[in-house]
């Protein structure tokens, strides 16, 4: 565990370096806190290990609130800040490797959010189930890299059609894995969560 200071205190995070030589950074957004979102959900542990094992540094924190995080819940303009806070820290500390963004749920639309702040700096972004249209994002922010939207066809929490047609709206820069028989959490899908993000790592930035 580590500690970097944020706007309201610190913030705890983990760094995962994969085998040999590291061809970029990675930072994971986790889901909701007040519905125990923590770096510890095993979506965001999956999206970090498909990352350090394609050779990306992985980099998951916790919000303001969360776990040894200070501070409380600051309805998704907080925790912003924090992952602004920790991309800022990351990229200090590898100045020269490009950057990937990755959230689910909640923390997808905060990856978003900040993929469309840094749109110089991101190269890649993921996105889990992401709660796109809440937690002031609508949907219309400008994001210039390729995305990764990952989307269970039978999420009981997000609308499986409202990120389709936002994936729709943003023109073929995003790819869309649609699971079927799947609902928020990816129950029994990790393997194949991990696998596509894998494999669109492969691909050519």
């Amino acid at each position: 565990m580590m500690q970097i200071q944020g706007a309201v205190g610190s913030i705890e995070f983990i760094v995962e370096e994969p085998e040999g030589a590291s061809s970029g950074v990675a930072v994971i957004c986790h889901p909701h806190p007040e519905g125990g979102g923590s770096m510890h959900n095993k979506v965001v542990h999956t999206l970090a290990r498909a990352y350090r094992d394609k050779g990306i540094t992985a980099c998951r924190f916790n919000y303001r609130g969360v776990g040894l995080s200070e501070g409380v819940y600051a309805n998704g303009i907080g925790e912003l800040e924090d992952t602004l806070a920790v991309i800022d820290f990351m990229r200090e500390r590898y100045p020269q490797r490009p950057l990937y963004l990755a959230g689910f749920s909640f923390g997808g639309s905060v990856a978003l959010k900040a993929a469309s702040i840094v749109a110089d700096r991101c190269v890649h972004l993921t996105l889990v189930a992401p709660a796109i249209g809440r937690y002031g994002v609508d949907g219309n922010e400008k994001v210039y890299c390729p995305v990764l939207l990952i989307q269970g066809d039978e999420d009981e929490l997000i609308a499986a059609e409202d990120n389709l047609e936002w994936a729709s709206r943003s023109g073929s820069q995003v790819k869309v894995e649609l699971l079927a028989e799947t609902g928020h959490f990816f129950h029994r899908k990790l393997v194949i969560l991990k696998k596509i993000v894998e494999e669109a790592l492969s691909l050519p930035i």
